[in-house]
């Protein structure tokens, strides 16, 4: 399978556990969900490692993975709070920004520099954020970007965006240091071990909640274990950006996702600004 097809893999994958959260949100609370979402992940995750070479590790490894823990954690609570609080088709393109926020997060942690098809596809992130609430307008141009400031849902998102446009450099220096399957292998289950002490303090007394629906919660895990492996996959065999800009898909995905399962409101516009914001992520990759 080629790189390509494997990054489309992981884009759908993910979308579909982000559904499956979605659904699940409407009866537990956020951070049982977030868990979730790792945890049960795990078993299909760690399968891997005794047909895989476990690399050398070293210091600058583990202190990556120090950075990340915390971070990691942070985005996966304020991603379930979003897609709890508003619709998919609103939220999930808002991830189209992660890409966008790299060019300045890359330069800091990278070294790489700010060029005209960044401040071209910025100003196409703009136009799609813009549009996806485009049916606002009736009350003023300016009312779209208002309406995002409102939507907390949007909101959390544009920070996880920030967020994990910082995590994906990490997570290249820690892949460096390590392997991709290795990587993969092992950065899920040990996010769920660092989450799971926040986990048992907000639903102390309710962790039955865990074992309520085996069969959702372990569809979760199995779309994040494929999404995850199929991703680390393709970066093996290809540059980083150019699986990124195919698994922004995942945000075409997510609008058909709204339209189908929660019968979600003005697809047109939000499908035709996520278009838009995924062009600038093309961009950005490709030229």
């Amino acid at each position: 399978m080629n790189w390509f097809l494997l990054s489309l893999l992981s884009a759908f994958f993910v979308t579909s556990a982000d559904a499956l959260c979605k659904r699940s949100l409407k009866n537990n609370g956020e951070y049982l969900i977030a868990w979730v979402r790792m945890g049960f992940s795990m078993p299909f995750l760690l399968l891997l490692l005794p047909f895989i070479e476990i690399p050398s590790l070293d210091w600058p490894f583990f202190l990556t993975l120090l950075i990340l823990a915390p971070l990691e954690v942070t985005a996966l609570i304020l991603y379930m709070k979003a897609i709890k609080l508003s619709p998919l088709s609103l939220t999930l393109p808002f991830l189209a920004l992660s890409p966008i926020f790299m060019i300045f997060t890359s330069d800091l942690i990278l070294g790489e520099r700010l060029d005209k098809y960044g401040i071209i596809s910025i100003l196409l992130a703009t136009v799609g954020a813009y549009l996806l609430n485009v049916n606002t307008t009736k009350n003023g141009i300016l009312e779209p970007f208002k309406a995002i400031r409102r939507e907390r849902g949007s909101m959390y998102m544009i920070i996880v965006a920030f967020i994990y446009s910082i995590t994906s450099n990490l997570a290249k220096i820690a892949i460096v240091h390590s392997s991709p399957l290795f990587f993969a292998a092992t950065y899920l289950p040990t996010i769920a071990i660092v989450f799971l002490p926040i986990l048992l303090w907000k639903n102390w007394g309710n962790m039955k909640g865990l074992l309520a629906k085996p069969k959702s919660f372990g569809a979760i895990g199995l779309a994040m274990a494929i999404s995850t492996v199929s991703q680390f996959l393709a970066v093996n065999m290809i540059a980083v950006p150019y699986v990124i800009s195919v698994k922004r898909l995942s945000l075409l995905f997510g609008i058909m996702y709204g339209a189908i399962w929660f019968k979600e409101t003005h697809i047109k516009e939000r499908l035709i600004g996520a278009i838009i914001m995924i062009s600038g992520v093309i961009m950005l990759a490709f030229l």
